[in-house]
Formats: C-alpha cells, structure tokens, sequence
C-alpha cells in the first residue's frame, strides 16, 4: 500500500486528537494509523482510533433539517425554510423576553471546536447572554482555584518529570497528554523516575505506579491534606522558592500545620507510612507533574480538591522549569478560569469561564421566575444524556418554548428539539480542538495546532456550521449584502487590503464585530477555495495569538510584523497537515505569564472548607451502602461522540464493575444482572467482578444508555445511562460540579 493512499487527519476521541493516516474505502474509514510526522503525537494512537468508522458512518447521521409536527413526530424541510422559521421563532423569543432568555449549550465536542466560534455570531445576534458545555461538568472549579493561584492554566511536563503524579486520573485511558501510554512506561521503567497514583480503583496507571494510594471514594481531600500535612509538618516546603514566588503563604501554612495526618489516613482508607513516603518522594524530586482529571473534580470537596492538588506541586516549587508545571499559550483564550461578575438569572448560581454550572441548568427552566431562560440552542452536545438527572434535564427542555439542535446524529437531545440542523462530520469540512498540545524538551517549552482538512466531502443535505450559523445571522437581520459588498471587493486584491477594510468597515458598523466569526466566514472563506469557508475563523484566531504572543510565535521560527505575522501563522496552519508548532518558549517565560509573578497562595473562599475537614467523619447511608460511579472511562467507551455499540464488541451492555466480595454478599455471579438504585430512579445492568474495585465501589462507563437503531431500523437502549442515576442537588457548593463518581447507590441481584 503505497502512502499516497493514506490521508493525514486527527483522532476526535478524546482532547488529545492525535496526528493519525487514515486509508478510506468509498465513504469508510478502512484503515487507521499513527502519524509519524505529527508535531505532537509522532505516530502514536490507541486502539480507539481504529473504530473512527463507526462515528463517521453511524446510521442516526441526519441527513435533512427535521421540524416536529403537532402530533411529536419530525418531518423533513428544507434548508430554507428551516433556517427562516427557526431565526423567526428565535427573534419572536428575543423580542418577548429579551436575548438573556435564550440559552447556549455548547462550543464542540473532543474535536470540534470552530462550531463554538461560529455559534458565539449567532448568539450574540440573538442578544444571547448565557451558556454553558460540558466542561461546567467538569472544569470550572479547577479553572477558577487556577485562575485564583496563578492567573493562568498550567500543565505538566510528563515526559521530563522526575515524578509524575495523578490525581483521579487514569491516563492509559483517558490521555489528557500527548503519547501518554509510552511516557507512563516509560516513567515506570527507570529506576530514578516515579509514578504516583491517587485513586481508589486499582486503574491500569495505578497498577504500573511506584505507589498507590487508593482512597476510599470521596475521601480525596483528606489524602491531600494528609500529604500536605507531612509537608508543613516535617519541613518539606521549598522555603526559597515560597520567598521569592509566593506571597499570602501564613493562612493555608497554618492550617495544613493543624492538620492531623494519622486521622486523616484512617479516614481516607490508606496507610500513615504509605503517605508520608509519598510527601518525602514528591519533596525531594528534581521535578513533579500533577495532573487532576474527574475523578476528584466529579466528587466531593471538587473545588477545594483542586485547591488542594495544585498546593502539592506549589509549594515544592515545581513550577516554571523543566519536567514540572509551566504556562503555555492559548490558541483562542477559551477557557478562562476567572469567576465572573455576573451570576445564573433565577438561582444566582456562580458562573465561571462564562458557563453556568451544568446541574443547576434545569432549575434555571423549570420556575415561574420572569427571568427564566424560554429557548435553547444546543450545538454539538447532548445535555439530555450528559447533564445530572437526565429525566428532569428532558422535563426541562420539553418546557422551553423553543429549541433547536444543531448535531450530526439524533441524539437524544435531539429528540427533544422543536428543529434540528444537520452537520457535516467532523471527517467532512475543516475543523480543530483548542485543547493544547504541548511538550517540552530540556530548554524549552512548546504549544501546538492541529488544523484538519475534509477527507470526505459531506453527506448531501448537511452543512458546516459555519454555514448554518452564516445562514441564521442572515436570517435574523444581523449581516446585511451591504455589509459584505465592500468587504468582498477588498479580500479579491488580497489579505493586507482585506485586513485593511475589514477594520473600517467595523469602525463604521460596530454591530458587525458581534457577528466577526460568520462575517470572516461569507468574505474571507470564499477565497480559501471552495469547500474551505469553515477554516475562516482561524484567520480571525491566528492574529489575535500573533498579537498576544509574538516573541513566543517568532521563536517557533515565524517571522513578520503585525498582520503578517498572523498571515504567517494562518498559512502554516492551514497548509501542514500534521500540525504546527504555534509557540516556543523558554521556562522562565512561565513566570510572566502568572499574575504579578507570584503565586497567591491563599484561596479565602476554601479555607474554612479545608479546615472544617477535621469535624467531618466519612460515613455511609444503609439505605445507599455503595459508591457508584457514574462514567467510568475504559478502552471502549468515548463519552457519546460514536453512537454505534458495536464499536464495543470486548463490552457491548457497558458492565457494572463489583468487586468479588460485594458480587458474593449479593450472590451474583461475573455475567449476572443487578438492578443498580439511587435516590432519583433505578436501572438493569450486567455485572463484571474485578477486584480493581474496592469493596463498596461500582462503576458504569461513560458513552453508554443511548438509543440506536439495530439491522431493522428498530430503536434500542443499549446500556445503562448514567445519568438517569445522577441527581442535579448533588454538587460542589462553590463550582457546582456535579459528583458524578460519587453516586449513593444500592445494589440488589436480579434473579
């Protein structure tokens, strides 16, 4: 097979999106591999890439704009009536109750972020105020305690770091860096490396580490404060760096002196000794990385767990140097952590990097309050299925008097729109994550892109959203031919006269800068070439990081002055299909990316939560005597970006992982079935026993409980969804993350 056969692309399963060749048969992704010249990845993928047909070629793919008649049913339109209706019944709800009424879910999924700059057009069009994605489910509160400590996001050097310690966070399986499966072997096959893992299941990172210190579920921020306890306690702290780069240190410092580490091991289930010897090897290492991911972010203590997990490497100094924690470059800025002035209409609920917490959406609905939200558009998500309490999150959208969906599949959020638009895949016009992509060598630090072109052309009667988002601002009145005849006429002689008039133009019709995305798209797209329009926000990001990171951008060997340095990056981007090394930067420039240069130690809001600790005592309900959680990742689980089950052909119904002991108490056997209760409804699931599980600890998968079509076209439910189990008042008190890996449960055997 000749290479001329491969074509260049990225995986879309997870953040990472590695560089991968793909060989198609017709409109099949036949064939998949790691692409060796990726800037990032080097030609590593996992095995989940392989099964990318089954996104590419579901058969829920939507084909046709569908409005739903009277009777529930849906009805195909056309293009042109679906975008005059859905942009009319948009602005009848606009006019009547104003933009904030009109709610946002959305901004992409694992790799299809340019929908979300497109969509920010037509919700400002719309005068829309408020939104929110999954990352609210997820991220906020680590954003924020981020944005509180730093003034920034930093992110960890695996693959230098003398120690590398993860926190809720199971990286064979779920990545969250580059090349993650061969830097863990890496780490764990040299004898003067270390792996630490902090997690109560025995994970496939856990059973590689140096030490495991498995928790109990929940008990998170006892461990951390244990560990930070030691710390304090036997005079581990960097002192001379807590002198020169940190200030407000007295607070936490005297409270972590308080802290009883003995207690606080018995309460969290691990060992005083096994603790203390993970402090003194994190204390003494040349270098640390620390990556948290959802297993303390979905659980109790959520903000203050991140808190908690960021003092570990602060005040040993791992930060702004090789191998430890350092502040790259944002392609777009997007995930801001600070916590904004503003807060929910009806609950007043803490909105972090602009988004609502996700749990208290329904809530925001379902009132008589004169300020709640009455419309919605969900783009590239599904609330109905990932957001707490899926059956009160459908009660909510079916009390909405508008909705419109925007996705490449019928989901199940899709079933409950008044319209739904169809989208191209992601393998069928230009598109890109803005999750970073970095890595570091001995001098420097580096970020990369990856922009990825159509491999396929799109399925007739679907469209970029670009298009649609294009098509919908026209339609609302936001974007007029006299708005754009000047700036067509300026992008035929050229990108310097394009720029040029486009500043004019905008100075002289500000409310075209509301609708900059789409704008870029209908005067700068065409001259892409046709089929390219969707790349045009890019332009639009690739001089705002010229204009905020130029040495960093000159260094990764740009060159040009004000727009041309924009240019150069665009056309870079645009052109190499293995991604672009968008920054480099040396270490030290961490240090200016952090606010005033120093570290603010102290987080106001958390201390008393840290210190009430002492007076909480881990227990649990005899009505609800297991832990479930809810979205495990595994390798044939991929949140619900392929809708397909039989892409899971090792776990088809996405099992209910037991430990043998529990499984002997119930009776049940390995292959059995359990009925799994919580306070909000119950569920039906086959059971796998595994003593990677604590005892008093289940686990259902992510990706799983949708409904799919079989051979007949007849629609199933396969698997559990987790979210029918969830409850929207479980949640962080201050980020409102839900704590969806701690689930009260009860667990009785279906005969």
């Amino acid at each position: 097979m000749s290479d001329e056969d491969w074509q260049k692309t990225a995986c879309i399963l997870c953040g990472v999106n590695c560089g991968i060749e793909v060989k198609l048969d017709g409109r099949h992704i036949a064939r998949v591999r790691g692409n060796r010249e990726h800037v990032a990845s080097h030609g590593y993928a996992c095995e989940k890439a392989q099964r990318l047909d089954y996104y590419q070629n579901g058969k829920d793919r939507l084909t046709s704009p569908l409005r739903r008649r009277p009777d529930g049913s849906f009805e195909e339109v056309s293009w042109e009536t679906a975008i005059r209706e859905v942009a009319e019944r948009f602005v009848h709800v606009r006019d009547t109750y104003g933009g904030a009424s009109i709610f946002y879910y959305g901004g992409g999924g694992q790799g299809n972020h340019l929908c979300g700059s497109y969509g920010a057009s037509t919700r400002r069009a719309l005068g829309s105020v408020f939104s929110s994605n999954a990352l609210a489910q997820e991220k906020t509160g680590e954003f924020w305690v981020d944005h509180m400590l730093f003034g920034t996001g930093l992110s960890g050097s695996y693959q230098h770091a003398e120690v590398a310690v993860f926190v809720g966070k199971n990286p064979w399986q779920s990545h969250g860096f580059q090349r993650a499966r061969p830097i863990l072997r890496e780490i764990a096959a040299d004898p003067n490396r270390a792996l630490i893992v902090i997690d109560p299941r025995r994970t496939e990172t856990a059973e590689m580490a140096d030490y495991h210190l498995r928790v109990r579920p929940g008990t998170d921020a006892f461990c951390l404060s244990a560990i930070l306890g030691v710390f304090v306690q036997e005079d581990l702290i960097n002192h001379d760096f807590i002198r020169a780069r940190s200030q407000n240190s007295d607070e936490p410092f005297a409270a972590l002196t308080d802290v009883p580490v003995a207690d606080y091991c018995g309460r969290a289930g691990v060992t005083e000794a096994s603790v203390r010897d993970v402090a003194r090897r994190i204390a003494r290492a040349s270098s640390v990385s620390i990556y948290e991911d959802l297993g303390i972010e979905q659980s109790l203590h959520s903000t203050l767990n991140s808190y908690l997990e960021k003092l570990l490497f602060a005040v040993t100094g791992n930060i702004g140097k090789p191998g430890a924690m350092n502040a790259g470059t944002s392609l777009t800025g997007m995930f801001g952590g600070a916590l904004s002035s503003a807060a929910s209409p009806v609950g007043g609920h803490r909105i972090i990097g602009g988004m609502i917490p996700a749990n208290v959406i329904p809530d925001e609905i379902l009132t008589d309050h004169p300020k709640r939200f009455r419309a919605m558009l969900i783009e590239s998500e599904n609330p109905a299925h990932s957001v707490a309490d899926s059956t009160r999150m459908r009660e909510a959208l079916r009390a909405l008097e508008f909705v419109v969906v925007i996705d490449v599949a019928m989901t199940e959020s899709a079933r409950e729109a008044h319209y739904v638009l169809p989208a191209s895949s992601q393998y069928e016009k230009w598109e890109a994550t803005f999750f970073g992509a970095a890595f570091d060598t001995a001098t420097q630090y580096a970020n990369t892109f990856t922009l990825r072109a159509p491999i396929l052309d799109p399925i007739p009667g679907t469209l970029p959203e670009g298009e649609i988002h294009r098509r919908l601002v026209r339609a609302i009145g936001a974007m007029t031919d006299d708005d754009v005849a000047p700036l067509h006429a300026a992008a035929a002689k050229g990108r310097a006269a394009y720029a040029n008039e486009l500043m004019r133009v905008v100075s002289e019709r500000p409310h075209l800068a509301e609708v900059m995305t789409v704008l870029l798209y209908e005067t700068l797209g065409p001259t892409l070439g046709a089929g390219n329009e969707n790349a045009a926000s890019v332009w639009g990001i690739a001089h705002n990081f010229a204009r905020r990171y130029p040495e960093s951008l000159r260094r990764a060997g740009f060159s040009g002055e004000g727009a041309e340095l924009g240019d150069a990056l665009f056309d870079a981007i645009l052109k190499n299909r293995s991604g672009v090394v968008i920054s480099i930067d040396p270490y030290a420039e961490t240090w200016r990316r952090i606010h005033e240069r120093t570290i603010n130690l102290t987080i106001p809001e958390l201390i008393p939560e840290l210190k009430s600790l002492r007076e909480e005592h881990p227990s649990c309900d005899p009505e609800f005597p297991f832990v479930l959680s809810a979205g495990q990742r595994r390798s044939s689980t991929a949140n619900t970006i392929i809708r397909d089950p039989q892409w899971r052909p090792k776990d088809p119904a996405g099992a209910l992982y037991m430990n043998p002991a529990d499984a002997s108490a119930l009776g049940v056997q390995s292959g059995g079935r359990v009925r799994i209760i919580t306070k909000r409804a119950s569920a039906e699931s086959v059971v796998v026993l595994t003593d990677t599980m604590l005892p008093g600890h289940v686990a259902l998968p992510n990706g799983t409980g949708l409904w799919y079509p079989d051979r007949e076209g007849q629609e199933f439910q396969y698997g559990v969804a987790p979210n029918e189990l969830t409850v929207t008042e479980d949640r962080d008190w201050f980020a409102g993350t839900p704590f969806h890996k701690h689930v009260p449960a009860r667990i009785e055997a279906v005969a």
